[in-house]
């Protein structure tokens, strides 16, 4: 992003694009324009009227003003428990000091400003996903250009703001193709409004499948355009029965997430939240660093930020920020930078660090490191208890599919549960629960020490992290291992990682005797989670796999998993989501028996 500002501010105070040489609203009255144009113009409130959930996209984010209108018109018209989805586009983000300048024009809207300005969506490259519980709504703005935001969104707008700058301006935004995009992501009998009228704009939504009207316009501007797709309007469908099996990282984040959008499932574990491979005393939220920059590394960028923001919004699951991560190589150095330099994380969030920076920072010799200033050292049982809400205390032995629901069965076959949608998220334990789910096992024991205390978490593939009365770290890697017993022999593993990296520290804690403890996490064959619905089998959904990185990428993957069981907008851009997609192993190897198949064939 660039560090220039988009907008610049006219003499009487107004916002203008210095990029397109317009104005972000209007000068006589932004808000009525807003409420004329766009909620007036998509036939709101009525269009929500007995709706139980409604979508609205948005081209043009600028300021927010427009949303900040919806969200006002939605609490107090919608329905009571209605849920609000709305996805706006966005490719030159303002600062929220900005908007805040631009929006304290109309102090009736200060409550739901200064909610948007505290929470504000960043500007990396990707999508940024805002809550608003206080009036039953979720924001996802997506930071890219409007083809590629539309392209990759999955939901189904009920009603279009097309708010872009003027079409002779920013031509663009106006295309014949993306009208095309903004019908393909339309439901049926979906509304859209602008306030321009230019030719292009009236072909190319006509063109799009959209009945198009001139109507008066605001203030000066002597029309406006109304536009409708054909089709009847979608119906509700009722709320699903929802069970999550698991109450570690990723069912307490499935049942948040749930939860969220209006759904009060039911949790089941034997052993209680965080009792698996999520119960160790702290852990570690940072980022995966990826220099390919692509699906993958997006991933990890944006569902880092992601549980970064929902951490945060819990206060007193905190234990430290900022993270050292220390470099094993030259290359990790060049890769680091890399990584660093680009779009797909904040600016300035991730921060080279040359060797003697690095040893000031940890008190002790130390190679070339990248901070990563965001990063989070948590305490589980803080957070895992008020994610998961009520946990039924049951075994889960056996899920079947029966007269067309999910039936939940104990070990000896006596019946739980019988619901409409089940998410599995019971770490190793899934795939013995949906035999087509392959995972594999890795053991990891962590070690701590009481009464002792560092200022810096510090990560180089092992890691030493305070946690609320010690220091934790480790941990062994032991694949295909399943014992969860302390071992001493591990402890000692784990303090040999620890003086390699950072000898000082580990001399102080030599003497110092050492609690543990050993769990198994799940694992993939490309060392990704799987998160999805499960491939010939209605109504499960898949959320396991994450190894040591639940609680930087179950936050996220949650609500992806939450809006398939719900018909909600995921938070995922596509290419996204296909890099967790359950289906993902069997598309592989399909595709490699296809070129298996073309060689043979083209053998003399």
């Amino acid at each position: 992003m660039s560090a220039e500002s988009p907008l610049t501010w006219t003499p009487d105070g107004q916002p203008r694009s210095r990029l397109y040489g317009d104005v972000y609203f209007s000068a006589e009255d932004g808000l009525a324009e807003t409420r004329a144009v766009f909620l007036e113009g998509c036939g709101m409130p009525g269009a929500w009227q007995g709706r139980s959930a409604f979508c609205v996209g948005e081209l043009g984010f600028g300021t927010g003003l427009n949303i900040l209108a919806l969200l006002d018109l939605w609490r107090r018209t919608s329905t009571p428990g209605a849920h609000l989805h709305i996805f706006s586009i966005e490719a030159h983000p303002i600062t929220a000091a900005e908007a805040g300048r631009a929006l304290a024009h109309w102090p009736e809207l200060k409550d739901l400003a200064d909610l948007l300005a505290a929470r504000w969506p960043g500007q990396a490259r990707g999508f940024h996903r805002v809550d608003f519980p206080e009036a039953h709504a979720t924001l996802d703005l997506a930071v890219m250009n409007v083809e590629s935001a539309l392209a990759a969104w999955s939901g189904w707008a009920d009603a279009w703001f097309l708010d872009g700058f003027s079409p002779a301006l920013n031509p663009d935004m106006w295309r014949e193709e993306i009208m095309a995009l903004v019908a393909a992501r339309s439901a049926p009998g979906a509304r859209a409004a602008t306030f321009t009228v230019a030719g292009a704009v009236r072909r190319g939504l006509a063109a799009a499948g959209f009945e198009v009207e001139k109507m008066p316009g605001f203030g000066r501007k002597r029309q406006r355009l109304e536009a409708r797709l054909a089709g009847a309007t979608p119906t509700d469908r009722p709320m699903p029965r929802v069970a999550v099996i698991g109450a570690g990282i990723a069912g307490a984040s499935a049942a948040r997430a749930l939860r969220a959008l209006g759904c009060e499932p039911a949790v089941l574990d034997a052993g209680g939240a965080g009792s698996g491979a999520s119960g160790n005393p702290a852990a570690l939220v940072t980022p995966r660093l990826d220099a390919g920059l692509g699906p993958v590394a997006q991933l990890g960028a944006q569902a880092f930020a992601r549980a970064v923001d929902l951490y945060r919004a819990e206060p007193a699951s905190i234990i430290s920020s900022g993270v050292i991560q220390l470099t094993a190589s030259e290359k990790d150095e060049a890769r680091f930078a890399k990584i660093a330099a680009s779009d797909i994380f904040e600016p300035r969030a991730l921060e080279p660090l040359d060797a003697g920076q690095a040893t000031a920072r940890l008190g002790e010799a130390a190679p070339s490191a990248l901070d990563l200033i965001p990063a989070l050292v948590i305490e589980p049982q803080a957070i895992l208890p008020r994610w998961a809400g009520p946990i039924t205390s049951a075994k889960v032995a056996a899920i079947n599919r029966e007269d067309d629901a999910w039936a939940l069965r104990d070990l000896g076959g006596e019946l739980i549960a019988t619901v409409d949608a089940v998410v599995l998220a019971a770490g190793p334990a899934s795939a013995a629960l949906w035999p087509p789910l392959e995972l594999g096992a890795v053991r990891g024991q962590a070690s701590w020490i009481k009464g002792v205390s560092i200022a810096q978490a510090v990560a180089w593939g092992g890691y030493a992290i305070p946690t609320r009365d010690g220091v934790l770290f480790g941990a062994t890697h032991d694949r295909d291992d399943t014992g969860d017993e302390v071992r001493e022999a591990d402890h000692v593993r784990n303090r040999a990682t620890l003086a390699a990296a950072l000898p000082g520290l580990a001399g102080k804690l030599a003497a110092a005797p050492l609690e543990g403890r050993a769990s198994v996490r799940a694992t993939t064959t490309d060392r990704l989670p799987t998160a999805g619905a499960a491939e010939n089998a209605p109504g499960l959904y898949l959320l396991t796999g994450f190894g040591s990185r639940g609680f930087s990428l179950a936050p996220l993957l949650a609500e992806h998993v939450a809006a398939l069981v719900l018909g909600a907008p995921s938070p995922l851009p596509g290419a996204v989501a296909e890099v967790v997609v359950p289906a993902r192993f069997r598309l592989r190897a399909e595709r490699r028996g296809r070129t298996v198949t073309l060689d043979e064939n083209q053998k003399p």
